[in-house]
């Protein structure tokens, strides 16, 4: 009896092939992942390629996220987080403030302080340096990541300076590293339907990243995926990643976020399962110098994080302890972990947990 392989199949031969012997994807191999119903052999090849690049490991950080302001000058059709000033809930907190809320939380072994927040122009730039200042002169042994793309786009127009002279002002303040949000998709069309016309381009969010790498820090970069964007979209948004990978070697780990069910452009529903592991099996297959693909367990969950860690993802974020910029849009999942729960979650996807620093130093292998 002969066997019919269907194009389908070959095509995914093909792709396995490349995968196997360390080629690179085309946009077509990734658009073609996504459009196919083999999640089985999605998932086997990117945990190939992870077991490759780290083995067992899985990695988190004892963290904490700060949030020095909600107030906002953007109107992100996902975002509920944001105020106006003078509305119900706006805030915009001092150091003596954050202080407060840092020492009723800070414990030993606390790594990082995660800190994101509003683009608020009610305040001058002087303040967000000065707070990073405050914290470092507090906290000397905390590494502190900061301040989006996005944001550092707002600092230079809040400024008047350059976005070189924005990072090299707050770096010199006491800031590490950058977190990767205010990407969300890197595709103007994208970018103008969700009303992020005001927000850093892809063409400036990308500079930014080049220009923080050039000054030797290194940084983490996201997608927020499941609204409006099209499949191609997706896989541009990982190849011009790629390419300034290529470039700089500055990223350390990818993050892909699916929005929350609250988030805008009519969505009221959680992006599915399927999707959510497809993209961090793809991430895993595309973005190929790049080391690391976060399950982040605040948008996926804690048991579809264990599975993910079987998809290709080879780190679970960290304790976070408050989150709440994705609760704020509907997240179900919990504010954040505690070590021993980390572990715990790690272990029972029968990975190897370690606990490492912002720069994935180890520092305990569990």
């Amino acid at each position: 009896m002969s066997t019919i392989i269907s194009g389908q199949d070959r095509r995914m031969a093909e792709i396995a092939e490349k995968v196997e012997h360390g080629e690179r994807l085309t946009l077509e191999d990734g658009v073609f992942l996504y459009e196919s119903d083999d999640l089985p052999t999605i998932g086997q090849l990117a945990n190939r390629v992870n077991l490759r690049k780290n083995g067992k490991k899985v990695y988190f950080v004892d963290n904490m996220s700060l949030y020095f302001t909600n107030v906002c000058e953007e109107h992100c059709a996902f975002c509920h987080f944001r105020r106006d000033e003078g509305q119900p809930g706006a805030y915009t907190l001092s150091p003596e403030e954050m202080f407060e809320y840092i020492d009723k939380h800070y414990h030993p072994g606390l790594q990082e302080f995660h800190i994101t927040g509003g683009h608020n122009a009610n305040v001058p730039f002087k303040y967000y340096v000065e707070n990073i200042r405050a914290l470092k002169k507090r906290y000397p042994n905390i590494t502190i990541k900061a301040h989006t793309a996005a944001e550092i786009e707002f600092f230079s127009r809040l400024s008047g300076v350059s976005y070189k002279e924005v990072l090299q002002q707050l770096m010199d303040a006491g800031l590490d590293t950058m977190p990767g949000g205010g990407a969300e998709i890197l595709s103007d069309r994208y970018r103008k339907k969700m009303h992020l016309v005001d927000k850093a381009s892809t063409d400036q969010w990308l500079e930014i990243q080049r220009t923080a790498h050039l000054l030797g820090m290194k940084t983490h970069a996201t997608m927020l995926f499941g609204s409006i964007e099209t499949l191609q979209e997706r896989i541009q948004h990982m190849i011009y990643l790629r390419e300034l990978q290529d470039e700089t070697g500055g990223f350390m780990v990818f993050i892909p976020n699916a929005v929350q069910p609250a988030s805008g452009a009519g969505l009221k529903r959680f992006v599915s399962a399927t999707d959510n592991l497809k993209t961090i099996a793809i991430s895993r297959l595309m973005l190929d110098n790049i080391q690391h693909i976060k399950a982040y367990f605040i948008n996926l969950g804690t048991q579809l994080t264990q599975i993910a860690l079987n998809f290709g993802a080879s780190d679970a974020h960290g304790t976070i302890i408050q989150e709440r910029i994705s609760h704020a849009a509907g997240a179900l999942s919990p504010e954040g972990l505690t070590r021993d729960e980390l572990v715990f979650l790690i272990k029972g996807a029968g990975r190897t947990p370690v606990e490492r620093d912002t720069f994935y130093n180890e520092i305990k292998v569990y």
